[in-house]
């Protein structure tokens, strides 16, 4: 028993400090009935590299956090942290998390991780990012970041939903980067976004999955198959999604990689998007 509370006084709370931190949030943009971003304050001390995730969430109505993985969509060099969420009508968190307004409250987590990240890869010639619905989200990440371009000489980002208005913030995005003051000039002839649909009409149609398997995607973009010579990928998505491309992968020569283990593809094991 501590002095003060022998004496009679409780002793004061002490924060945690690998808990939370409380941001505000700065924006909110709704795309679909089932998709939203919104944009928040950064704490100056959180550091990440971009592709990473962090736990995002609310409080509880016992005060304590209701956290879920969620990847940064903003680079790591932005003042500010973005995030792309999907609604679930009766999810514990996102059917809060998707009712939130600029000037709320929301609960940052203090470490970022996560397997999508440069450095879990292996150098290579062509950088595929293989996504599907909110698993574009680390992508939109990585590229806003130079390094992606330094490192690669072709980055092909490929996203797949069920209808065309799921893909608005991923053209958004990459249509905006020509005239970012960073990466303007560096996604010249560099980047390209492929995107498909699985269920409203849409001028590429399929699965990620059945256009490399019948090598639509490859004809597509006028490049050769995949190879473990020159080929790196990065997979997020539902995990269905995530272990049949992983599967793919395998399938061409590459080999799976990871922070401690660089190799040929990687995948976001946190969480299905």
């Amino acid at each position: 028993m501590s002095a003060d509370a022998s004496a009679g006084q409780a002793a004061p709370a002490k924060a945690n400090p690998n808990g939370p931190t409380e941001e505000t949030v700065l924006s909110v943009e709704h795309y679909t009935d089932r998709l939203f971003r919104f944009r928040t304050t950064r704490p100056q001390s959180f550091r990440f590299r971009s592709g990473e995730f962090v736990m995002i969430g609310l409080p509880k109505e016992d005060g304590k956090p209701l956290l879920r993985a969620y990847s940064v969509a903003s680079p790591a060099w932005d003042e500010e942290l973005e995030f792309y969420s999907i609604k679930v009508p009766d999810g514990p968190l996102t059917s809060r998390l998707q009712k939130i307004q600029p000037g709320d409250k929301v609960l940052l987590g203090r470490k970022p991780t996560g397997t999508l990240v440069l450095d879990a890869l292996t150098p290579g010639k062509r950088l595929y990012m293989f996504s599907t619905g909110t698993g574009f989200a680390p992508f939109a990440s990585l590229v806003r970041d130079p390094d992606t371009y330094e490192r690669y000489e072709q980055v092909i980002v490929t996203h797949t939903c069920r209808d065309v208005a799921e893909l608005t913030y991923s053209r958004t995005l990459i249509d905006s980067l020509t005239s970012d003051p960073l990466v303007g000039e560096m996604v010249e002839g560099k980047l390209t976004l492929y995107t498909s649909t699985t269920r409203e009409h849409h001028e590429r149609m399929g699965r990620i999955t059945t256009l490399i398997e019948n090598g639509k995607l490859f004809a597509d973009l006028g490049v050769p198959r995949l190879d473990p010579a020159t080929d790196r990928a990065m997979i997020c998505g539902s995990m269905e999604m995530i272990q049949d491309v992983k599967a793919l992968m395998i399938q061409a020569g590459l080999t799976e990689g990871s922070n401690a283990a660089p190799a040929e593809f990687v995948i976001e094991k946190a969480f299905a998007g």
